[in-house]
């Protein structure tokens, strides 16, 4: 046995399922995940000594690549002083300031330590301001496990929510209406029924977790309106998007202002960060100005901060040629997918994230993303993990293009592409 196969048999006796997170377990493409040791720059490597390729980066915090030297002695300077304190720091102010330069729609940030967290808090806070207490989310977005985000659309009515795991009352699923990503029509028909009690509607931009699914021209801005009309507020939820598609994220690169945005991934530079934040008037209804209580004893972490900090910084030196550079090396593999594959997939990328679809219908929301041919991309899967290129392990999961991805790594990911045989 592989030292990977050993240490999975030994976690799963104390771990469920042998994991921290679900998707990890590998079980989408029905084989042991890997274990890994280290990893630099655009490689990891496994405890077996193997090397690949990454396109996970961490499921998307790692837009530098791997173990970046300033941002990891920015770590190292901060440990030194201490891992935490449990009061306010002139680094937790460094980063936030940074963040409201980048999202100006952000005038006022409150740090925590997960995207989980931040939605959590953001649709806390968007129900205390409005005094209303139903949220709209679309069917196939993620945000995060919180109980009234763990919904899904049931076989009836767009408003017949049904909880989306054990343990979730269905008094939360209430509270949750479902409408359908890229239809504003679906939109429209809550607001009319619901209208005077939604207090918002959070969207990715970018959904990101159905695999990569573009915004329609006119879905966003459309979003916009009828939130405005209806007095109800507009949630980003860019914990994948805010930082990787520009500097100001999705709402600067589509040009659409939410009224609250939440941000993850990137912000920590690898560590555990997160924030949401967004209109100063919405944002001081939380304690202890106002009545919207939320804590955390680790938010603002120094060192998380630290390489949040660091992460943003260099982000802003190298500025648009560094985000030219991503869409162009992203870009590249897209055209190689589609290249090999021709009609038999469904490609869809913007900026540095990229899906393929094992199907031929395009992909512009849940019901044509879940006709991909999952058993096909497990195929896939496992033979670019056996060229030493690593993917995520699930159909709906976005591909990251880094920094620290070279040329070199790009012509050998298409190359390895264009030898895929499909059975």
């Amino acid at each position: 046995m592989s030292k990977s196969e050993v240490l999975f048999a030994k976690s799963k006796e104390i771990m469920p399922g042998g994991v921290n997170s679900p998707v990890r377990a590998f079980r989408a493409v029905d084989r042991n995940p890997l274990f890994i040791e280290k990893a630099k720059g655009s490689r990891i490597m496994d405890v077996d000594g193997n090397a690949y390729i990454d396109y996970v980066c961490s499921w998307g915090p790692g837009i530098l690549g791997h173990a970046d030297d300033r941002v990891v002695e920015a770590v190292r300077k901060a440990c030194e002083r201490g891992l935490t304190f449990g009061a306010p720091t002139e680094q937790e102010y460094i980063l936030a300031e940074l963040v409201r330069r980048f999202m100006p729609s952000m005038e006022m940030i409150r740090l925590v330590s997960s995207g989980t967290e931040a939605v959590m808090s953001a649709v806390r806070v968007a129900r205390g301001y409005t005094g209303r207490n139903k949220i709209v989310k679309f069917r196939g977005c993620y945000h995060g496990h919180s109980d009234g985000m763990l919904v899904k659309a049931g076989s009836g009515a767009l408003t017949q929510s049904a909880p989306d795991s054990l343990g979730v009352p269905a008094d939360y699923a209430r509270n949750t209406l479902v409408a359908e990503y890229n239809h504003l029509l679906s939109v429209e028909t809550l607001f009319e029924e619901f209208g005077s009690d939604i207090a918002a509607v959070i969207v990715e931009p970018v959904a990101a977790n159905m695999g990569v699914v573009l915004p329609e021209e006119g879905f966003l801005q459309g979003l916009r309106e009828i939130t405005d009309r209806y007095h109800s507020l507009l949630i980003f939820d860019e914990v994948i998007t805010g930082f990787r598609l520009s500097l100001g994220g999705a709402q600067e690169y589509f040009g659409v202002k939410p009224d609250l945005t939440t941000l993850g991934k990137i912000i920590g530079g690898g560590m555990p960060m997160a924030a949401y934040g967004g209109r100063r008037d919405i944002m001081e209804m939380v304690s202890p100005v106002g009545g919207v209580y939320q804590a955390g004893t680790l938010s603002g972490n120094p060192v998380a901060t630290a390489a949040g900090i660091a992460t943003l910084e260099i982000l802003e030196e190298r500025g648009k040629s560094l985000y030219s550079w991503l869409q162009v090396h992203t870009l590249q593999i897209a055209e190689a997918i589609k290249s090999h594959f021709g009609k038999a997939v469904c490609v869809n990328q913007i900026g540095s994230l990229l899906s393929v679809f094992f199907t031929e219908k395009d992909v512009v929301d849940y019901e044509t993303a879940i006709s991909s041919d999952t058993e096909k991309y497990a195929e896939y899967f496992r033979y670019m993990l056996g060229q030493g290129i690593y993917l995520a392990p699930s159909q709906y999961e976005a591909m990251f293009v880094s920094a620290a991805h070279s040329e070199e790594d790009v012509e050998r990911t298409c190359a390895a592409v264009r030898g895929f045989c499909p059975n």
